[in-house]
């Protein structure tokens, strides 16, 4: 499922990331498909093992994998909330709920919990990706509260 790429408010040019994430053969698709507004896991073909992030062969099993579109949806397994940053470029972002996301697919990321107040977050709760565009090269998924 295709979601939309926000394109954020400017940030202060401190803030601005200097560059975008890792060039690397085993990510490089996940990263183009965040710009298209996908998120992608990977799936081991002789058994059907799901990771993230990508690698070259199964973890579990040494498989071939390839990567496929997850559905956007998860489960809030664990979160932490930051009310306070030593860094000025980051406090505007505060409190920042961060959270461990199991996927529906089955694998676990961890990402930022938006439009939420930190006191309604809760271990269970259903949330789904949408994207913000961080650099050329990348957006990065952040969750949302699925209405209930």
């Amino acid at each position: 499922m295709t979601r939309p790429v926000h394109e954020p408010a400017p940030l202060p040019e401190k803030a601005k990331p200097r560059e975008g994430p890792p060039q690397d053969l085993e990510m490089a698709p996940y990263w183009a498909a965040t710009l298209e507004g996908r998120l992608l896991v990977q799936r081991c073909i002789p058994h059907g093992h799901t990771q993230l992030y990508g690698r070259a062969h199964c973890v579990t099993c040494r498989g071939e994998v390839r990567w496929e579109d997850a559905s956007g949806f998860g489960t809030v397994y664990s979160f932490t909330v930051l009310r306070q940053h030593h860094s000025r470029s980051l406090r505007h972002l505060l409190p920042l709920v961060v959270a461990l996301i199991d996927l529906d697919e089955g694998p676990r990321i961890m990402t930022n919990l938006v439009d939420v107040a930190p006191e309604d977050v809760r271990v269970g709760m259903r949330v789904e990706v949408f994207f913000e565009r961080v650099s050329d090269d990348a957006a990065l998924p952040l969750f949302t509260p699925v209405p209930e």
